[in-house]
């Protein structure tokens, strides 16, 4: 009998460090593959938006202020801005903003929205 028990402590100790090992590299591989796509999406960013809204996403830039680019980063901008709003402007453009509803998937456009709100202030 006790060694019925010991065998099945060792095979349930077993079992729980294999789910542990597998959960944890799963895990691992998730979290790098977030990092890998908002890396990609700042990349994005960087091409097509920072020429204009600076790298910062303030606008600041001689381009910027020239075009007179939204400053992105303006908590009141964000509040009154909805994503719907800014997919239309990427997709679109708006006065002087060029669209890149051609030249940008929809996956990558709601992903700058993405990383547009998480340059608020």
């Amino acid at each position: 009998m006790k060694n019925i028990l010991r065998q099945s402590a060792f095979f349930a100790f077993f079992i729980f460090c294999l789910s542990i090992c597998f959960s944890s590299g799963k895990f691992k591989a998730a979290a790098e593959n977030s990092s890998s796509k908002q890396s990609d999406v700042a990349k994005l960013y960087q091409t097509n938006c920072a020429k204009c809204h600076g790298k910062d996403g303030q606008a600041k830039s001689f381009r910027g202020k020239l075009l007179k680019a939204e400053d992105l980063t303006d908590a009141t901008w964000q509040a009154a801005t909805s994503d719907e709003h800014i997919f239309n402007v990427i997709s679109n453009g708006h006065k002087k903003m060029p669209a890149f509803g051609k030249k940008l998937s929809e996956q990558q456009i709601n992903s700058l929205i993405v990383y547009v709100r998480g340059l608020k202030k």
